[in-house]
């Protein structure tokens, strides 16, 4: 089975991060990322290392593992930590459990690990932050292995690394391989970010987690069985002389007990680990299989029959229009919030106050071609503009021509005329500000079209805000994901506050900036509760 690849292990890269200390911090918080460090008798180092990481992160947990030299009293003159104390000596293991169910009875979605001995660099979390930013939900491993030239320690990562430690590593990683088919460079590392809600199963019902330190290589395992994605990222180390360093490795009894949970994994492998991996891949064609069979079966044998007839019986009439969009908003909300998508949890929130009974300009930020299906269970008086492989799409194509959705190859100024109407006529416009699908999910430039036909048509601004669309479907992929989806609608922007902001330029720009902080939020939001 070590011939088996995993197709979504992230290849290693440098991650810089330009966030000050108070904002990394608030963003920490916000995203519901502590720090755990679990420490044991490292009373010449724990100081410094509590010290330095509280300067980089507000939420603290240090778990003292029965130490019997001055950690204690060290720890007890913080005021800022929260302190876990175990009574015995129980092994790093048991220590990380500890700290990861005290983190998440805390309500933190995330933890950073670092050690207690002083090697790991605190200064790096906010690598491990923008990681975590890039891939949520994801296991990002510290790696000690990598030299990608960036760093003020990038060409001395391993200097001073003792040889039974590197031996150790290898082969670590070599039956780390064997069991997942995943290659990692460093699976020793003890510089760690987790997903605490994707690991609870792992913690406390499938794997009865050892409590030495080989609990980490096990952790690893069983989140790649379950589809844990894992993220390297080039972290610096520090190796203090061999006179001065503190180290709890006994050779004999540690290499014979990590030799027996290789044998007990290898053997798991085979009966769990595979069949899971095999079972995921399989699912994963199947909801995609699944979902395209439907949106087919649903455009070609009921909408669109029903369609075309209905467009042979009698006289286009306002009235039978406005069916057509009642039919469209109908079928939007039975396939996202009746039927659902397969694998996606979908929701979404109007501020208070919000209404849909008078026209406006919507914008929102553009992620999949299942943003306009998010956006059309609030109302049917709304029509879109799209581009043109959308207007002449074979399954929808007749729908939307009919229901006045327009190119915008045609330019606004000639779409003037028709839009001016549909508004008196109470719908809303609908445009995505970027032009475009977003690749990242990120807010890219908007341009002025939008707020230009605000002013042109007298109507204020409806906001909305996406999340999850472009994660589920990415652009240029034909695979769905599974995850969360959430639609937002915030407060109309008025045309005077349009105008106060300057010319369409400066609202273009203006409201980009106030849609990447509104992103943000809502990122965090759902990647820390979700």
């Amino acid at each position: 089975m070590c011939c088996v690849i995993e197709i979504n292990v992230v290849p290693l890269r440098p991650i810089m991060s330009t966030i000050d200390q108070n904002r990394q911090k608030e963003v920490l918080r916000n995203r519901g990322i502590c720090v755990v460090i679990p420490t044991y008798n490292n009373g010449g180092t724990i100081g410094r290392v509590v010290e330095e990481t509280l300067a980089e992160c507000d939420d603290v947990i240090v778990v003292n593992d029965g130490s019997t030299d001055a950690t204690a009293s060290i720890l007890s003159g913080f005021k800022g930590i929260t302190l876990v104390t175990l009574t015995k000596n129980s092994g790093k293991g048991a220590a990380l459990k500890a700290g990861f169910r005290k983190a998440m009875d805390m309500g933190f979605a995330y933890a950073i690990t670092l050690d207690g001995d002083g090697q790991h660099y605190p200064k790096e979390i906010s690598q491990f932050l923008q990681a975590n930013r890039e891939h949520p939900w994801s296991l990002i491993v510290g790696s000690r292995q990598s030299h990608n030239g960036d760093g003020p320690h990038c060409e001395n990562r391993l200097e001073g690394q003792p040889e039974g430690s590197r031996f150790a590593n290898k082969f670590s990683n070599f039956w780390f391989w064997v069991q997942t088919g995943r290659r990692l460079s460093d699976t020793q590392t003890g510089y760690r970010l987790y997903p605490l809600k994707k690991l609870t199963p792992l913690t406390s019902h499938l794997s009865p987690l050892t409590s030495k330190y080989e609990a980490e290589l096990e952790l690893l395992v069983f989140a790649s069985w379950h589809g844990v994605e894992l993220v390297e990222i080039p972290v610096d180390v520090y190796y203090p002389p061999k006179e001065e360093r503190v180290s709890h490795f006994r050779p004999g009894k540690d290499f014979a007990r990590i030799s027996v949970l290789n044998t007990v994994l290898c053997f798991l492998a085979v009966v769990y680990g595979l069949p899971l991996r095999l079972w995921r891949w399989l699912m994963k064609y199947v909801r995609t299989v699944y979902a395209l069979l439907f949106f087919l079966f649903f455009m070609f044998v009921v909408i669109k029959p029903a369609v075309w007839l209905y467009m042979k019986i009698g006289k286009m009439t306002e009235q039978k229009r406005r069916n057509l969009h009642k039919l469209i908003y109908r079928a939007s909300r039975f396939v996202m919030l009746t039927h659902g998508i397969p694998g996606v949890k979908f929701s979404y929130g109007v501020k208070d106050g919000v209404r849909f009974d008078r026209p406006r300009v919507v914008v929102c930020n553009h992620q999949s071609h299942l943003d306009l299906f998010c956006q059309l269970i609030f109302t049917p008086n709304i029509i879109f503009l799209t581009n043109d492989w959308v207007w002449n799409n074979p399954s929808y194509g007749l729908l939307i021509r009919h229901a006045e959705y327009y190119p915008v190859r045609e330019g606004l100024e000639e779409l003037l005329p028709k839009l001016r109407s549909l508004v008196e006529r109470g719908y809303s416009i609908a445009v995505y500000p970027e032009g475009t699908r977003s690749k990242d999910c990120q807010i890219g430039r908007f341009h002025q079209g939008a707020f230009w036909l605000a002013e042109q048509l007298g109507v204020d601004i409806l906001p909305m805000c996406l999340y999850g669309p472009g994660k589920i479907l990415k652009k240029k992929t034909y695979t769905l994901q599974k995850g969360p989806v959430r639609i937002e609608v915030d407060e109309p922007v008025s045309l005077e506050e349009l105008r106060a902001m300057g010319d369409h330029m400066a609202q273009a720009k203006e409201m980009r900036h106030r849609y990447i902080k509104r992103y943000e939020a809502l990122a965090n939001r759902m990647e820390r509760d979700c």
